[in-house]
Parts: C-alpha cells; structure tokens; sequence
C-alpha cells in the first residue's frame, strides 16, 4: 500500500507510491512516446488493461467489451488504493496515513488518437460529462476529499501513451495548492465581498487584451501573472466551485470550447506537449461564495529548473497578452466540425 507523508514545514502531503516503480518508463531517460505497435487503451483490447468502472457504449454492448465510446479504468499503476482505512498517525514530529484514494484513466476514445483536438465534439462533450459523473460517484466515499481531473500530453508533460486520456486522482486530504488558492480566494471575499474569479473575468472582458475565446458561458484567458508561455485559463461565467456540479448546457458549450481552443494551441505551437488540471473545490464543502472551479491549460515548451524549484518564482518569456494575441488570431477551420 502506498503512503501519504506530510511535510511538517509547509504541510504539502506527499504520496509514497512504492509500487508504481514497476513501470519500466520510470527509469528511462527516453521522453518520447510510441504511436507504433500494441495500445492496451484501443478497442478490441480491453483485456489489456483492469476491468472497467464504468463507460458509455453503444446499447447491448458488455462491459469489457468493444462497442464503447469513453472508457474509465483502474490505474494499473496506481498511486493511492481503494481498499482499506485511512489510519492517520504519527511517526515522531511526522504526519502519516495510509495511501487511501482511487487513481483511474479515462479512455477518451476507442480508436486510436493521440490529440483530443482531433475528436469530434460530442466525443469531448463525454469525457467532459464522464469527469463529472466520477467526481459525484466519489463523493459518496466519506473518506474522499477532494479529486483532481488532469490531463498529460507528451513524454514531456507525463505521459507514457499516446492514445488520448486523461486521468483522476482523488485523495483523503485537500492538496496544499488547493488550499493555498481557496484561502487566497476567502481572504480576498472577506476584504470585498465578492468572488475574485468573477472579477477577473469581468476586467479581463473589460480590457480584452488576454482574452483568447469568449462564449455565452466561459472565457478563455491567458493569466495575467502566467507562469508558463501561453498558459491558458477556462472559466464558466457563471459563479460555480464544484466542477461536479455543472450543467448539461454547459457541458455542451464546454465540449466547443475546449476542442476550439486545443486546436488553436495545436496550430500555433506545432502540437506542443501540455497539461490541463480541472481545479474544484473539495468534497467536503458545499457550493461556496469565494472559490470558482475552472481548467487550466499549461503548454510545457519550457522546463521548470533550479531558480524556480528553490524560490517559487517562475520565468516566462512571452507576455501574456501577447500569447493571447497569438492564440486569438489563430484562425480555427470549424466547417467540418460536427457540433450538433
């Protein structure tokens, strides 16, 4: 079983994931991933990975079987378990527990596609949907605190597959950059009285000059303290902090967004490696005032090195206005797009 460890200075917990040491691409110093040979994620070999938790498939098409759309699995290398107690306990000044949580992989498409981009929107309208309906299903696990929808694409942002997914990790404790941004978000709702999402995308609208892609429910913007070179942000218009409780409409609009806006970042980077991470309030709370859920899309065309690890700062070298720039006129060909 693996272990989560505390670290007594800053308090950020730790997982101790001994057993997914086993993968061999752990110890590689090969970043590249391969689009040839076997995919245990493709259709006809489920047998290939753990059986399913749940999927959306075609009517009288069996669980494990061709005939679905969107896949969700167990990790096969996970980092936090399902099974067992959580034991918080104490190992002298330290803060242990058992590493107790669900890590799972969302197969986002049956054939064989490396860019989610390229899926066709009602495709991403699922996965999106199949997000939220893990995050409600784990939320009934009293132990479960809050969980974190991510997604690596490229060797040089994590993955180890190039077949398109994305994965969630939920844990019994809330992750310190989680607690870092609600508490920056209460104390800013204390002093004003008012979210500090909500304000960013009323100025960013205002001065439209990070905006990258504005519908009748998001907006898309380019930070203004970017940490990376055209990082982006997805935020719903209308104030929300649990991911898990969005809309059937907004999902679908969401569906449009996200394909566009991934597109835009293709076309203009040469299909950069990059991470998004679905940022939502934990488990725990109920729909609150001062936190606002939303996606961030970070491009990973620059490495994190030794002035950032050892001071928190972070160096970008593109302004952000000037990425949004670059993204907005990035012109996206939706003639073929099948958005019904």
């Amino acid at each position: 079983m693996s272990e989560l460890r505390k670290d007594p200075i800053n308090g950020r917990w730790v997982i101790i994931a001994r057993n997914r040491a086993k993968r061999p691409e752990d110890f590689s110093q090969d970043f590249r991933t391969e689009s040839t040979g076997f995919c245990p994620f493709c259709t006809g070999h489920e047998d290939s990975t753990p059986r399913e938790i749940m999927s959306y498939r075609d009517h009288h098409a069996a669980p494990n079987h061709p005939g679905w759309r969107v896949r969700v699995v167990p990790n096969k290398f996970p980092a936090l378990g399902v099974d067992g107690t959580i034991d918080k306990r104490g190992d002298g000044i330290y803060d242990l527990m058992n590493g107790v949580g669900a890590h799972e992989v969302i197969i986002e498409c049956p054939q064989h596609e490396s860019s989610m981009a390229r899926l066709p929107v009602g495709n991403i309208r699922e996965v999106l949907w199949v997000y939220r309906d893990r995050l409600v299903d784990l939320k009934r696990d009293q132990r479960l605190v809050h969980g974190l929808v991510f997604k690596n694409v490229g060797a040089l942002a994590g993955a180890s597959l190039d077949h398109s997914h994305s994965q969630l990790i939920v844990t019994p404790v809330v992750p310190i950059s989680v607690q870092e941004e609600m508490d920056g978000a209460l104390e800013f709702f204390k002093y004003r009285g008012r979210c500090i999402y909500c304000d960013m995308i009323q100025q960013e609208l205002a001065t439209h000059s990070r905006i990258v892609l504005e519908t009748s429910s998001f907006v898309v913007f380019c930070p203004y303290a970017s940490r990376f070179p055209f990082e982006m942000w997805v935020l719903p218009r209308h104030h929300s902090s649990h991911y898990e409780n969005i809309p059937r409409q907004a999902i679908e609009e969401m569906g449009m967004v996200l394909k566009t806006v991934l597109t835009k970042l293709e076309l203009a980077l040469d299909n950069p490696p990059f991470n998004y991470i679905i940022h939502t309030a934990p488990f725990n709370s109920t729909e609150v005032q001062h936190y606002h859920w939303h996606m961030e899309i970070i491009p990973r065309i620059t490495r994190v090195a030794g002035f950032e690890w050892g001071s928190g700062f972070y160096i970008n070298t593109v302004a952000p206005e000037e990425a949004a720039g670059f993204l907005r006129d990035t012109e996206v060909d939706t003639s073929s797009w099948n958005v019904a």
